[in-house]
């Protein structure tokens, strides 16, 4: 049976995808054009997949004028629809991603990008397994100033961060109860929630799946969700790499390993140091981490997170149970050994984000490249390589990079070139308070 048969409530439909800022763009549509839609796709401009993060065209770019900004068709992906549980009236979002006129992929598509990642290991006859940490900030906008929201138990705002306090999770009891139903019934696999460094700040973990698209998804789903669901408790949500210039930012930290087509872990061997695939990972991962720094740290606000003891990684390492590296090898059972990535913000679009780790690593284990020795103790004082530190810097590296080009496709690299190249431009104008209201709510 049709999903939409299941759900007679469902009155309208929205039906969207993500732009290389991961912004959903699409269409809201009357329910009784759907099944045509579900067919035939919807003809949507390839442009509009490449906005600037004011949703403005890119300009001279040849998906516009040059080419006479033409249509290409929005086609629903495997995942069928998902309830939106934070609007009033009873709606579905049809995720859709973007073909050409001939049927092709599109190369512009972030989602497409991930994909044929995925399909590389497939072709290897392994398979990435995935889970995503998301950390965001609950945020009072109400005053001249953004701050931390009152308790809607006590009134009473925190005065300080409070980590792993079950006492601040129980504060927002009521948004993190409507926050499970909602992941539940929109199939996001959210599992345990924590009250983190910041004032305000929360992270939740997603179980690992088998299905790269599908984590991506599930992040980028998860901040529409967050974002929207805040809202109806009279709050902001924000994903913001840095809100505040005194507390830590938020990250969105990655976890993977790769299985065998028995479903296997090939980083496991029953050691602490895991298999030699591990290590080819690591070193591809590192490699990635200066060349692919424009799809971690994607804004300008990005970089005001990547600071030394700020709890995000500065320098480039690598560290068995070590928060201070940049590539993390996690302690636990060494059946489950993995890869933790935790250089990219919050801010970062789950579908490159997710397609520049898992490629980074493919990349590794291809070239059968080889790590340095894994640091131990802060990497903040060691004389390391250090992560881009400026926007500019990171734009130049992406559009030179060969290892970038192993990866995404030229067409993609542009584009997002040009897109940040725009950005940069026009941000430089902003002051402080405009920077924070141009991200707050929208990456």
């Amino acid at each position: 049976m049709n999903w939409l048969d299941e759900h007679p409530e469902v009155r309208n439909i929205r039906c969207g995808a993500a732009d290389l800022n991961g912004q959903a763009r699409g269409k809201r549509v009357p329910l009784k054009y759907i099944r045509k839609i579900e067919e035939d796709g919807m003809r949507f401009p390839l442009s509009v997949l490449n906005l600037d993060i004011w949703g403005e065209d890119v300009e001279d770019s040849p998906l516009v004028f040059e080419t006479g900004d033409p249509d290409g068709v929005l086609l629903p992906t495997e995942r069928g629809y998902v309830p939106l549980p934070w609007l009033k009236t009873p709606s579905a979002l049809l995720p859709m991603w973007m073909f050409t006129e001939e049927g092709e992929p599109f190369v512009g598509d972030p989602r497409h990008a991930l994909a044929n990642v995925v399909n590389r290991y497939k072709d290897l006859g392994l398979t990435p397994v995935v889970a995503t940490e998301m950390e965001f900030y609950l945020v009072d906008e109400s005053g001249s100033e953004i701050r931390q929201p009152p308790s809607p138990r006590s009134g009473k705002r925190r005065p300080g961060a409070e980590i792993l306090s079950l006492r601040a999770l129980d504060a927002f009891d009521a948004f993190f109860n409507d926050l499970y139903d909602a992941c539940e019934a929109m199939d996001i696999p959210a599992e345990a929630a924590i009250s983190e460094v910041g004032l305000g700040q929360f992270e939740i973990n997603m179980m690992h799946v088998d299905d790269a698209l599908k984590a991506a998804d599930d992040a980028w789903l998860f901040k529409m969700l967050v974002r929207g669901l805040a809202r109806n408790h009279n709050m902001a949500a924000s994903f913001m790499a840095k809100p505040y210039e005194d507390y830590a930012g938020s990250g969105l930290h990655m976890h993977f390993s790769v299985n065998d087509d028995k479903g296997a872990n090939q980083f496991a061997n029953g050691t602490f140091e895991g298999t030699p695939l591990l290590a080819n990972a690591i070193a591809g991962c590192l490699k990635g981490i200066p060349e692919l720094a424009l799809i971690y740290a994607p804004h300008g606000n990005s970089y005001d997170r990547l600071v030394p003891e700020s709890h995000a990684p500065t320098g480039i390492c690598w560290a068995y149970e070590n928060r201070t590296a940049s590539i993390r090898v996690p302690g636990g059972s060494l059946k489950a050994r993995r890869i933790e990535h935790r250089v990219a913000g919050g801010d970062v679009n789950p579908y490159l984000f997710i397609a520049a780790v898992l490629g980074s690593a493919l990349v590794g284990i291809e070239n059968k490249m080889t790590p340095p020795p894994p640091i131990s103790g802060n990497a903040y004082d060691q004389d390391l390589d250090q992560i881009p530190a400026t926007w500019e810097e990171s734009i130049d590296t992406f559009e030179e990079s060969r290892f970038a080009r192993s990866i995404f496709p030229q067409q993609l690299i542009d584009n997002l070139v040009a897109t940040k190249r725009q950005e940069a431009h026009y941000f430089k104008e902003l002051s402080k308070e405009q920077q924070l209201e141009l991200y707050l709510d929208t990456v």
